[in-house]
């Protein structure tokens, strides 16, 4: 009994808290709040005694917001400014979408006043494609000028225009047109080249490398790069990649002679005091004790050795003007490095981690050119992340 008197009240505790909740949303003129609100709690058992407190809230709610919603509607068409044409037309969708939530829960009786809610529905399919209809020739043709004006910026504001005219009344006139029209005269274009300043030959291989800039995955919603130049694209802005040092260093073989000894298990002996004197446990048995030995290797390791250096510098150019934006260091440094050893003596006093270098020989180092290429990943690596951080137009 107390269980169930507990949860009793807790019950009365949450329904007093949500229509609480729901007045004070009322109140604060949230009125679509407080229908949301009372629907949730109509849902089920609407006809209970203990849920009269939201029919009315959702019956003062549904009149004040009808109320206030043709208020609007009405100083909006008064004020004649077509920029209000958005508004009137979701007003008026608004007014349609609040009537289809309450539909399904009616009716609803008021127990007390002995009768059913009032809720005054409006037909306004006339309205509502009257406004839309208002809405996308405004939107058509203030886009169509702003895409005329051939500005970046304005073309972007007629794009989303355009997306947003497609998806209130797809089809209308030559929108899609139109879309991909802005979409082209907004997007900043961008011709990614290199220029080699240095002594020596850049591998091919490294500049397609760092120009695929389909692996970038750089490419946003306003910004295309293009490493080959495509006809009938006017490039706004060029990223150059500069190189201006490329630093090899000669060949080294490098060797090492050391020693290594390490005590290991060589079966057992007798244990002997000090005087030596053979040591018996307490049944007189000769106590034995492990035999340990030490072993020793020398060790003759030969580590091969090449580095490459590359260093450039990243240009931001604006094509309109000529003029340099911004200039970013780049670098980049790849080591070749090669370790194998032979020994004299009992490999096991070396190390497990070290055991495979004795299994391994010379190998031919790299070229220059590999050297070169081989920095290609760091580089590439690093001018993704200046680009990603350093946008052409935000």
């Amino acid at each position: 009994m107390n269980k169930i008197s507990t949860l009793l009240i807790l019950v009365l505790f949450a329904f007093s808290c949500g229509v609480k909740s729901t007045q004070s949303m009322l109140s604060d003129g949230d009125y679509d709040g407080a229908i949301n609100r009372a629907f949730e709690a109509l849902r089920t058992n609407k006809n209970a005694k203990g849920k009269q407190d939201y029919v009315y809230l959702m019956e003062e709610a549904f009149a004040k917001a009808k109320q206030r919603d043709l208020a609007d509607i009405e100083m909006l068409a008064k004020d004649a400014n077509p920029a209000n044409l958005e508004k009137i037309h979701n007003l008026y969708l608004a007014l349609s979408n609040r009537q289809e939530k309450i539909r399904p829960l009616l009716p609803l009786y008021l127990i007390d006043a002995h009768r059913n809610a009032t809720f005054d529905f409006n037909n306004y399919s006339d309205q509502i494609i009257n406004s839309k209809n208002a809405l996308s020739k405004y939107l058509y043709d203030n886009s169509k000028l702003m895409l005329e004006s051939n500005d970046k910026m304005s073309c972007r504001k007629a794009y989303e225009d355009f997306v947003y005219l497609e998806s209130i009344n797809p089809g209308y006139k030559d929108v899609k047109k139109l879309t991909d029209d802005a979409k082209f005269k907004g997007t900043d274009f961008v011709n990614v080249f290199t220029k080699n300043e240095t002594n020596m030959v850049i591998p091919v291989q490294l500049q397609n490398d760092l120009l695929d800039f389909s692996t970038f995955g750089l490419n946003d919603k306003w910004t295309v790069y293009h490493s080959n130049r495509q006809k009938g694209i006017h490039y706004d802005y060029g990223l150059i990649v500069n190189f201006r040092q490329i630093n090899i260093s000669p060949e080294q073989i490098k060797e090492k002679e050391f020693i290594k000894e390490k005590q290991i298990k060589d079966g057992t002996k007798t244990l002997l005091d000090n005087n030596g004197n053979v040591v018996k446990d307490s049944l007189g048995h000769p106590i034995k004790v492990d035999n340990f030995k030490t072993i020793t290797a020398n060790i003759y390791e030969f580590k091969q050795f090449k580095a490459c250096q590359v260093t450039a510098k990243v240009d931001y150019v604006d094509f309109k003007t000529n003029q340099l934006i911004e200039t970013f260091p780049l670098a980049s440094e790849f080591m070749f490095e090669h370790i194998y050893s032979n020994y004299n003596g009992d490999k096991r006093a070396c190390d497990e981690s070290y055991l495979p270098y004795f299994d391994l020989r010379a190998v031919p180092f790299p070229s220059n050119d590999q050297m070169v290429y081989d920095s290609g990943e760091d580089l590439k690596a690093k001018l993704k992340n200046i680009i990603t951080r350093n946008k052409f137009r935000r």
